[in-house]
């Protein structure tokens, strides 16, 4: 992609109006939480708003790893590996099941760097999400796109808090990844189809979705304090996958609560903060 090309895709705008039926409500929570109320008008837990807003793409449409191809509302990127890798949330109301949800999403930023790994492409995308009653959520979404490996090299290994205040497990398995994506209209391969994740993209197993792990440490902090975060930030250190459950681990810090999913004892994966403007 040329820097002109690039430049261009800033400010690039689209709105999207839907809403979380109680069916697909049903869906998630059968996935995540089977304990949620899932009818019209219940309030929705966190993030669960992601499964809103999916791609359309047709099959004739979509890239060998499962996404849509390059272009439309996100730029061309050549680079193949496309990766969801931080983001920032602001709740001001809580959305509810069968709402009608707008989403006005901007591309802020569009920027290239050099890592370890080769040439990097940062896209970031602001969105702001209106419910019945107005402003809900603002949210700032990052995506990293990279080159494709030839084997795979483990970032280096972040240590899982001692002793921390909050440690639960989460079962994973392949049928985790299946129906998450499923929620989600997620076609990504390396969720779900092994051989493509192992012998394309070198991951030694099925990538859990950060997405999922956020959501999971975002109603960690939700039971914890009795009431959802006024504020939820994430950003994933280390691929998480299905040959292991997920831990999710907390430790307070003043009016916050610092979060992660973990490997066991062997590294974080997902690190997060949830704060609340009054406690």
């Amino acid at each position: 992609m040329t820097d002109m090309a690039v430049s261009d895709w800033v400010g690039r705008e689209e709105t999207i109006q839907t809403r979380v039926t109680d069916h697909l409500a049903a869906m998630l929570a059968a996935t995540l939480a089977p304990q949620e109320d899932t009818r019209d008008g219940a309030a929705m837990p966190l993030l669960w708003h992601w499964a809103a807003f999916p791609a359309l793409a047709p099959m004739d449409q979509l890239g060998d790893d499962g996404h849509p191809r390059r272009g439309g509302f996100l730029p061309p990127v050549a680079l193949p590996r496309r990766m969801w890798a931080s983001g920032a949330l602001t709740f001001h109301k809580r959305l509810h099941v069968g709402e009608r949800i707008t989403r006005h999403s901007t591309i802020r930023e569009v920027s290239e760097k050099t890592g370890g790994t080769g040439r990097l492409v940062f896209v970031t995308v602001d969105h702001d999400l209106h419910g019945e009653d107005g402003k809900a959520i603002t949210e700032r979404q990052d995506i990293v796109y990279m080159p494709m490996p030839n084997v795979f090299s483990p970032p280096k290994a972040r240590p899982v808090p001692d002793a921390p205040l909050l440690d639960e497990t989460v079962p994973v398995s392949e049928a985790l990844l299946f129906r998450y994506s499923a929620c989600t209209f997620n076609a990504h391969r390396i969720h779900i189809d092994l051989d493509y994740t192992r012998e394309v993209e070198k991951y030694p197993n099925l990538v859990v979705h950060g997405p999922l792990q956020a959501t999971h440490l975002a109603a960690l902090a939700t039971r914890w304090k009795g009431q959802a975060p006024d504020a939820f930030e994430f950003r994933g250190v280390h691929p998480m996958f299905h040959d292991a459950d997920m831990r999710l681990v907390a430790t307070e810090d003043d009016n916050a609560l610092r979060l992660c999913t973990a490997r066991g004892t062997e590294h974080q994966c997902l690190q997060a903060k949830a704060t609340w403007e009054t406690t």
